[in-house]
């Protein structure tokens, strides 16, 4: 990695974690108070504890962005509820998801109704951002999931890719959703420097069903990870640096999914500027 687009990726970014117990404790030990922090949201747990977390960073000077996944919300007043309790808290950036729950926890059955519900609130967040996903979803033609970030857009303002590991997908997609005229500026997603032991155990800790459903979906995740020279952020970067860092790419910068191994995340991020600056 040796050029500055690379560089202003790697200050650009947001860390995501999972609220478990240690969670702000590895925050407030490791991460500077420049990089977001984004709480995930579980179907098991619930919201509480990403609103409990990302109100106790906050408070610790974070800028924090919650994840509010729209089946996790019961109707438009339990929004309204949520909206209040992250303003109180002062948060000003929310993540909007559909999310995994299965079934839904109420009327809320995709992200745009409650992006739709957000500005009829008069859009309390100054900053709302939606999924993307490079590779395709299991369950949505990607013709479809474009279609939805178009049509999210005026509500919106920014977009997370999903966790991709190959630069040539991420540069297509990049380039596809700006052919289709979506502007919003994208925060690419990037898997850290991840452990597959650690990413088991984090795995085996998030709730029985949500576990086996997490591993389900993301069995070659740990093919990745577990084959020498099989996964590498550094690696990743290098090979798409030219399509993810084109100004016409409007990559913002990059959301790397720490799986709660935040110390290891923000060692190789500034070992990996140290490079770069040399």
């Amino acid at each position: 990695m040796a050029t500055a687009g690379l560089r202003a990726l790697l200050d650009s970014v947001r860390y995501e974690v999972l609220p478990a117990k240690t969670t702000e404790d590895k925050v407030l030990a490791h991460v500077p108070r420049d990089v977001v922090v984004t709480v995930t949201a579980s179907p098991v747990k619930g919201l509480e504890p990403t609103l409990d977390l990302a109100g106790r960073l906050a408070a610790n000077g974070y800028r924090v962005v919650p994840h509010v996944p729209a089946r996790l919300l019961r109707d438009e007043a339990h929004l309204k509820d949520v909206v209040d309790r992250l303003r109180e808290a002062g948060v000003d950036d929310v993540f909007v998801p559909a999310g995994d729950a299965d079934p839904p926890a109420g009327a809320y059955d995709g992200a745009l109704p409650v992006l739709r519900g957000l500005s009829e609130l008069g859009r309390p967040f100054a900053r709302v951002g939606v999924t993307g996903y490079p590779e395709s979803h299991p369950l949505i033609h990607d013709d479809v999931t474009i279609q939805a970030m178009w049509d999210k857009r005026e509500h919106a303002t920014y977009i997370v890719s999903n966790l991709c590991f190959d630069p040539r997908v991420l540069g297509e997609w990049i380039a596809r959703i700006r052919r289709r005229d979506v502007t919003l500026p994208v925060h690419l997603g990037v898997a850290g420097p991840v452990q597959r032991a650690k990413l088991l155990t984090m795995a085996t800790k998030i709730g029985v069903g949500e576990s086996t459903r997490f591993l389900t979906r993301h069995a070659s995740w740990f093919l990745r990870f577990a084959t020498p020279g099989g996964y590498s952020p550094d690696r990743l970067l290098a090979r798409g640096e030219k399509a993810l860092t084109a100004p016409s790419a409007g990559v913002a910068g990059l959301h790397l999914f720490t799986f709660n191994q935040i110390a290891e995340t923000e060692r190789w991020r500034r070992a990996a500027i140290d490079r770069l600056g040399s």
